[in-house]
């Protein structure tokens, strides 16, 4: 899992609550287990105009010119600003992968569904809460200013825009240190790797007859 100190990133805008994880990523497209190929079908049903279907050529389809993403003032960001409840609905990873394989690295938003939460990271993509009158501001900002910005840095968890203007958030401690280190819930046990060894050496030893 790619870690997560720091990030310099442009801010994109999707302004709607209640996004739905089959919102984030249609369940026609959840045909592999890889993690990756997912983003040309990121929001799918809003940033074409036709039905997606496996296997298309995405850049052959017909996009949505009023979709936020589709716009090229948000080409590259990596930064999702969005609204309350995001992520709610059924529990799949794969939105998470598909947010990911698009390009983004964090969500701000003012609160997610708790599944889809913890999702992010165990997959290497942080989840922001700050109040929402922070969030109104950074969307007035995102719209006033071509080419927004935040750096958004875990160690000191803050939030800060290109006037020095900071906000902060909290996350689990357990949560920031495996984020941090890129480590997802197999490499965390796997660090325990010598104990877990020694332990299955002691059984052999006692307990023969179980191998």
């Amino acid at each position: 899992m790619m870690p997560f100190v720091a990030l310099d990133g442009l801010v994109a805008p999707v302004d709607r609550a209640n996004i739905d994880t089959d919102a984030i990523l249609p369940k026609q497209f959840m045909t592999s287990i890889s993690r990756t190929g997912f983003g040309p079908n990121l929001f799918d049903e809003h940033r074409y105009l036709d039905r997606g279907e496996p296997g298309q050529d995405a850049s052959r389809r017909v996009i949505n010119p009023g979709f936020s993403l589709n716009q090229p003032r948000y080409s590259g960001a990596s930064i999702l600003l969005t609204r309350r409840n995001f992520g709610c609905g059924s529990s799949r990873e794969h939105a998470p992968w598909a947010l990911i394989d698009y390009g983004f690295r964090a969500i701000i938003a003012p609160s997610f569904a708790d599944i889809f939460y913890g999702n992010c990271f165990k997959n290497g993509l942080l989840p922001v809460c700050l109040p929402e009158s922070v969030i109104d501001i950074l969307f007035d900002a995102v719209d006033q200013t071509p080419g927004y910005r935040l750096d958004i840095d875990l160690v000191s968890q803050t939030v800060t825009d290109s006037h020095g203007e900071a906000w902060s958030f909290e996350v689990d401690a357990a949560r920031k240190e495996s984020l941090i280190n890129g480590l997802d819930d197999i490499a965390i046990t796997l660090t325990k790797a010598d104990k877990i060894h020694r332990y299955e050496e002691i059984r052999r030893t006692q307990e023969p007859w179980l191998f």
